[in-house]
């Protein structure tokens, strides 16, 4: 298979270069994601759409999500939840109001979004969300319960959360999709972050007391949200999945580093070359499934790079030696980043087979959408 781009393809690639090179990414997260969207670089996947995005093809949106990640010292993208998860389903399912009220402000860089899925006692199994919205005699709908796992939910202006709908519903059914503010007078929205073993607090929970949605900010129609959940999960994966695989290899990268040569004992030199070769077989593996390669091509990406990059966290423990059974002097908030990076990679990989969807839930994907296998018993 051809794995090469088109010369109108290099030349987008010099024109992203360029750019980068000429707006050197030294802003705050907030003033960067401004400046992305006066420049038109967010929402390259929406296709032609008039609210304030550049059209890009597939192949350039590959394009400009490597040279963004090859660029040095930029900040966290805030508003990649946004751009890359609701803008594509309020594309499909939403209303002319609600893409023309909510998709220029992502374009803009100026509203961030963060995605309230996951629960307590709904990780992995999200039919199992028990978060209620109940219906106003005005129409609006008042939302009770709790999210965890909640990324930017401490930056986020909006949040878009799976809720129960209809009373007495069970799994898949009588849920829906709303988006809800996060600034709620009262304090019906509460964001508490989580420390993790990192010493950094990157995910949040999200507690909504009588947290007020607005009718009109229903997607995809009442009890519909499931259907709706799906779709936006399917746009999870894909060109991100290669822009991931460029911070990856830096990872990779480093920990040949500190391995250093010559002297290296050669059952860590085969596990290096293992991790060089799985990557590049990702990469592979990536492209040739770009733009959809049948329903279980996201869980099996899922659990390559899950995988590889636990293995990776641990061969850069390894390569560390006994210092890196070495903790920080101090985990106190202030300080939360003594450890050293080959310590924060294999602590925070602990976590790639979990979340995201757990290993066992994209197997149980591949068995009954590909091999067709009977399903999975599940509860009422």
């Amino acid at each position: 298979m051809d794995f090469r781009f088109s010369p109108q393809d290099d030349t987008f690639r010099r024109d992203a270069r360029a750019w980068l090179d000429a707006n050197p990414p030294d802003k705050a997260p907030r003033p960067w994601e401004r400046t992305l969207g006066d420049a038109g670089w967010i929402g390259l996947g929406w296709g032609e759409t008039p609210y304030g995005n550049r059209n890009g093809t597939l192949t350039q949106q590959v394009i400009w999500a490597e040279e963004y990640a090859r660029t040095k010292n930029t900040p966290p993208r805030l508003g990649h939840i946004g751009e890359n998860l609701l803008a594509p389903t309020l594309l499909t399912h939403g209303t002319p109001a609600q893409k023309a009220r909510f998709l220029p402000g992502i374009a803009r860089g100026e509203a961030i979004w963060c995605q309230g899925y996951s629960e307590p006692g709904a990780g992995s199994d999200l039919a199992a969300v028990r978060t209620t919205a109940t219906r106003e005699p005005t129409g609006a709908y008042r939302l009770t319960g709790q999210k965890v796992w909640t990324s930017h939910a401490h930056e986020a202006d909006w949040c878009f959360v799976l809720a129960r709908t209809e009373s007495g519903s069970h799994r898949h059914h009588g849920l829906s999709l709303l988006l809800v503010p996060m600034d709620q007078p009262g304090g019906r929205v509460e964001v508490r972050p989580i420390r993790q073993l990192t010493g950094t607090s990157e995910f949040n929970e999200v507690f909504f007391e009588g947290a007020r949605a607005d009718p009109d900010h229903l997607v995809g129609g009442e009890g519909n949200g499931w259907r709706v959940a799906m779709d936006l999960l399917a746009a999870e994966r894909g060109v991100s999945t290669l822009a991931q695989q460029i911070g990856f290899e830096e990872e990779l990268e480093r920990v040949i580093r500190h391995a250093g040569a010559g002297t290296l004992d050669p059952l860590l030199r085969d596990r290096i070359v293992r991790q060089w070769a799985e990557l590049r077989t990702m990469r592979w593996n990536a492209l040739r499934t770009l733009g959809g390669d049948g329903p279980a091509a996201p869980s099996v990406a899922k659990l390559l790079w899950g995988g590889w990059h636990q293995r990776l966290g641990e061969l850069a423990m390894a390569v560390r030696g006994a210092a890196g059974a070495v903790g920080p002097y101090d985990w106190s908030e202030e300080r939360p980043y003594e450890l050293d990076a080959l310590q924060r990679l294999f602590l925070f990989s602990r976590a790639d087979t979990i979340y995201g969807g757990s290993d066992e839930i994209q197997r149980t994907i591949i068995a009954e959408r590909v091999l067709g296998l009977p399903r999975e018993a599940r509860g009422q």
